[in-house]
This record gives structure tokens, C-alpha cells and sequence, in this order.
């Protein structure tokens, strides 16, 4: 695909509508308590059953924070007391060891990820204790090419802790750093010294992690277009492998921490999309390659080249590699996809601490794909990782004749077409660099659930 990308304010906020991420497809709004641990079963079952088992991914939530961070959205709980960690993580092995039973052992693990929450919350020892339950239960990979990753708060971990990660098995870190401007991060109640975070890059090189990434957030309170400079220019200097650079979504109605930030100190949306262009433009000279969304990456990346190869997927963690896995969910409020389904433990730690405790997977939520569902999946992912929609290709995998089928999608492309967000063709479509920013509300065109819901402030906007 071409992965160029051209800023135009005009159609920016010409299209700039609430939407969904596509993390999936369904979206997790389309999660239904009704499926269960018992419907869970009968898809890892058949998953074990193909004629080729699929390699497995790990996603392993650790909720816990020392202190509280202002602009976060994710499943959390601030504690100063180790113990509560202490009960979690053992509850934690007991739900290991119930999903690792229901995979069969030739199954290799080849991507592991450690989320939060501050997975640096717990001691070197927790952390090894919980890889090593992982590898009782799971068949982990010891292959260089695997893809072992860990959220890391730069303010919890020295170069002792770093060597020690390495040392536990992971070879990849994400680091929390969101802005260096000490007004932003005294807005947010983040505060982290910027010398020891670029020195952990440095480090984490020497200690032999294959990538390093670095979050970003624009559109924080206090932020200007020159301070947001400054930030990028410095994080820049250290060559992070992957920056993810997130629009601050301000959904105080949602999420309570919020509620903390002085709402006048949030940037107007016309300096949001100064901080946008500057964002692209300043990564685009620095020679990062602009993967969509939220992410971009060094040409030589394995996610760059995972775009450029046609592997590239998305899932709850964003752009990522590994398309061929079956994604296993563990810990409180996780969400995996197996086969045709998609599955969310229990979203509170109590309910889900109870679940596991009493002997019960602590499946909450989930969704069964229909034939519908897997069409749309399918399209609306190659729309977001790719930036095209080959006709032939979905009507050769699902029997459709395409025109014929999405005759109502593809005259409501017309407009997109005409506004300059993608080019059509007899053969398909393909987004143009001015239409990459807006990939989500292309994609919205193919979302069968969303019109119902339009009036629902369920998403954040599409920029």
C-alpha cells in the first residue's frame, strides 16, 4: 500500500464524527453477557480441531497503578497496598492455569503482552513467577523472532529492573510518557523525569529488547503547539523504534479520573489539529512511517513491514502484528478472540477475583461472528490496515458478487469518493493519502450495527 499521508484540514473536519476504533468487528458494544464460558469452550475447542492450529497470543492485564494518572480511560484500580497485587496475582496463575487446559500444547505462544494498569506495579519476583506460570501452562516461544512485550512506567523501573525484564523473557518495552512539559504533567498528575526515560531507550537497547515504543498523548490541558514540539523533538532525539501518538479524548461521563482535569485548560479543537499536522509532519521528517491511526514506525520495523507485506491486523492493543493468532485474554476485563468469537472477562476485580476464586472462567461478555460479521470484519480491517478493498478477494472467500451486496455502501462511498478520500475503481478502492487520517469513518460505511446506535455517546471522534 502507499504509505504516504497528506493533512487537509478541510475534509479533516468535514469528517470528524464520533466512531469506533476497530479494535474489532463487532465492537465490543455488540458484546452479549449472553455468551459465556460454556460458548467460550466449544470455540477454543474447535479452534484446537483445524487442520492447522493457529499459534496463540497472550494478553495479560495488570490493573494496578501507585498513583492515579488524570487523562486515563483504561480498567485500573490506585493502590499503595502491595497485597491487593498479591491476591490478584494468585488468582491470576488459577485463571493461567483454567485457559491454559483448553489449548493444546503444540500451540506455540509467539506474542505476549503485559498490560495495565502499571504492569511495573509488581516486584521482579511477581513477575517472574507469573512468566513462569505462563510457561507451565502455555507452550511460550524462545524463538528470536517472538514478540514478548511489557507496559513500562519509566518512573517504577531503573536499569536493575530493565536487565531484569530482559532476563524474564521479554524483548520488546512500551513506555509511558505522554508529554515532558512539567505544566502538562503536573495537569495530569504524571510527572516523570525526561532524562531517565530516554536513558531506558539507550539502555533497553544494550540489554538487547529488539523495540522499544513510546506513547504520546496530544491534546492534553496546558498544551501548546510549541511545547507539544519540544516534546516530540526530544522523544525523536532517543529513535524510539514505534511512537503511538493518541488523541486525549475528554469523556469525563465515562471515565471518573477525568473529572479531575480542568476542562478550559483542554486545547480548542483548532489547536488539537495544529497538534495533529505537527505531529505527522515532525514524525514524517524524522523518517517514521505513518501506519495509520495512531501509530507510526521506523521503515525497518516489523510493523512497518507487516503493512507493507499485507499481515498487518488490528486488535485490542492497536496496530499489531501476528494476524495468524488466536488472541487469549487473561485477567480482569481482558478480551480475546478465538476462532469466530470474541470474549471480555468480567470488567470489575471483585466480581472477577469471585469468578476465579469459586473455579469458574471468568468470562463476562462475548460475541458468536456470523457469515455478515466476518465479511465486514474482514473489509473493514483491510480498510484500516491496508487502505484497500479488493473486490475479488471477498467475493471469491465468501461467495458474493460485491456490487450486488454492498450496493448501499458503495453509493454512500460516492461522497467519500468525491471529496477526495479515496479513488474507486471496477476492481475496488483504494484511500488516497489525504483519506489515511480518516480510515475510521470510511470504515464506518461497512458497519452494519452502527446506525442504530448514531445517537449513543459511545465512541470518541475519528480525530
Amino acid at each position: 500500500m502507499d504509505q504516504q499521508v497528506t493533512f487537509n484540514t478541510d475534509l479533516i473536519k468535514r469528517y470528524d464524527v464520533a466512531g469506533p476504533r476497530y479494535t474489532s468487528y463487532p465492537t465490543a458494544v455488540q458484546f452479549i453477557e449472553g455468551f459465556d464460558a460454556n460458548a467460550y469452550r466449544l470455540y477454543t475447542a474447535a479452534s484446537n480441531n483445524e487442520l492447522i492450529p493457529k499459534p496463540l497470543s497472550l494478553y495479560v492485564h495488570l490493573p494496578f497503578c501507585r498513583s492515579l494518572c488524570y487523562y486515563c480511560g483504561c480498567t485500573k484500580k490506585v493502590t499503595r497496598h502491595d497485597q491487593q497485587g498479591v491476591r490478584y496475582l494468585e488468582l491470576l496463575h488459577s485463571e493461567i492455569e483454567m485457559q491454559g487446559k483448553l489449548f493444546d500444547q503444540d500451540r506455540e505462544v509467539v506474542q505476549l503482552h503485559f498490560g495495565g494498569g502499571t504492569p511495573t506495579f509488581h516486584d521482579d519476583d511477581q513477575l517472574t513467577a507469573l512468566m513462569g506460570q505462563l510457561g507451565k501452562h502455555f507452550s511460550l516461544s524462545s524463538d528470536d523472532s517472538r514478540e514478548f512485550s511489557i507496559e513500562v512506567d519509566p518512573r517504577t523501573v531503573g536499569n536493575e529492573r530493565l536487565a531484569k525484564l530482559a532476563q524474564v523473557g521479554f524483548n520488546r518495552i512500551s513506555l509511558g510518557v505522554q508529554d515532558i512539559d512539567p505544566r502538562v504533567q503536573e495537569a495530569v498528575n504524571r510527572i516523570q523525569d525526561t532524562q531517565s526515560t530516554l536513558e531506558m531507550v539507550e539502555n533497553s537497547r544494550k540489554l538487547g529488547f529488539n523495540s522499544v515504543s513510546i506513547d504520546l498523548i496530544y491534546g492534553l490541558p496546558l498544551q501548546t503547539v510549541e511545547s507539544f514540539s519540544n516534546t516530540i523533538d526530544t522523544i525523536v532525539s532517543a529513535k524510539p523504534d514505534r511512537l503511538a501518538v493518541y488523541n486525549y479524548a475528554h469523556m469525563p461521563h465515562i471515565f471518573r479520573a477525568q473529572r479531575m482535569i480542568n476542562k478550559d485548560d483542554i486545547p480548542s479543537p483548532e489547536i488539537k489539529l495544529d497538534l495533529m499536522e505537527l505531529t505527522i509532519r515532525k514524525l514524517s521528517e524524522a523518517g517514521y512511517v505513518y501506519i495509520g491511526m495512531d501509530h507510526f514506525a521506523l521503515p525497518d520495523d516489523e510493523l512497518t513491514l507487516a503493512q507493507r507485506e499485507g499481515h498487518l491486523q488490528r486488535n485490542f492493543q492497536g496496530y499489531s502484528t501476528r494476524r495468524q493468532c488466536d488472541l487469549v485474554g487473561l485477567g480482569v476485563s481482558a478480551i480475546g478472540k478465538v476462532g469466530d468469537c470474541y470474549a471480555q472477562n468480567l470488567k470489575d476485580i471483585p466480581s472477577w477475583q469471585s469468578a476465579v476464586a469459586d473455579g469458574y472462567l471468568p468470562i463476562w461478555r462475548g460475541v458468536s461472528l456470523t457469515t455478515e460479521d466476518r465479511l465486514r470484519r474482514s473489509i473493514i480491517e483491510s480498510i484500516m490496515c491496508h487502505g484497500e478493498v479488493q473486490f475479488e478477494h471477498f467475493e471469491s472467500n465468501f461467495s458474493i458478487d460485491f456490487n450486488d451486496h454492498f450496493a448501499l455502501e458503495l453509493g454512500n462511498m460516492e461522497r467519500l469518493e468525491k471529496d477526495g478520500l479515496l479513488e474507486m475503481g471496477e476492481e475496488g478502492f483504494t484511500v488516497t493519502p489525504e483519506g489515511r487520517l480518516l480510515l475510521r469513518s470510511i470504515a464506518m460505511v461497512f458497519d452494519e450495527y452502527l446506525q442504530p446506535m448514531q445517537s449513543a455517546p459511545r465512541f470518541s471522534r475519528v480525530i
